[in-house]
């Protein structure tokens, strides 16, 4: 019992640290508009940032549901080392904490400990979506398709880099072609 205490008040430190100031030279703005109900739906992961939640992970996908109160069901799924490996799920929850801005959001895959989930750049017909947080370490690039063009795919990398991201350190997810 005293091992799960101190590793739930690590995690609840660490959280806190995490929600702390933002040191980083980043822009984090948001777009100015986002309908979550054209935003729900699935995603495909097709590039990130590597972290511990997501590392070994291929076939990476998020599902969007929108629940009766306005929140947001997040359903994260992916496959340990190759498709063949074992199949991972976190389900967590997000919401908008202000209607004012509304690209920015909020996610929690651990009781009610939100992270900033920015919606960064996305596309007018909801295809691509570029996501960040307050620190500069997480990214991702979203798809409604396995694979985006040449053309949407230099346009993401391009803003991000804008934003003061290093997208070398992007590690690009293995999808399965539909």
């Amino acid at each position: 019992m005293n091992k799960l205490f101190n590793s739930v008040c690590c995690m609840i430190l660490c959280a806190l640290g995490l929600s702390a100031c933002n040191n980083d030279n980043i822009n984090t703005s948001t777009v100015a508009e986002l309908d979550l109900t054209r935003f729900a739906g699935q995603w495909y992961e097709v590039a990130r940032f590597d972290h511990s939640f997501e590392r070994g992970l291929v076939g990476c996908m998020a599902t969007y549901t929108i629940n009766d109160d306005g929140t947001i069901k997040v359903l994260n799924t992916g496959y340990k080392d190759s498709f063949d490996g074992k199949y991972n799920e976190a389900v967590g929850k997000a919401r908008r904490p202000n209607d004012a801005e509304p690209g920015k959001l909020e996610v929690a895959f651990f009781w009610n400990f939100y992270s900033p989930y920015n919606v960064m750049e996305l596309a007018d017909d909801y295809r691509y979506a570029l996501i960040g947080s307050k620190k500069s370490k997480y990214l991702w690039i979203l798809s409604r398709t396995p694979k985006l063009s040449g053309a949407d795919m230099d346009y993401l990398l391009t803003s991000a880099q804008n934003r003061g991201y290093n997208t070398n350190e992007l590690i690009w997810v293995e999808q399965k072609d539909e």
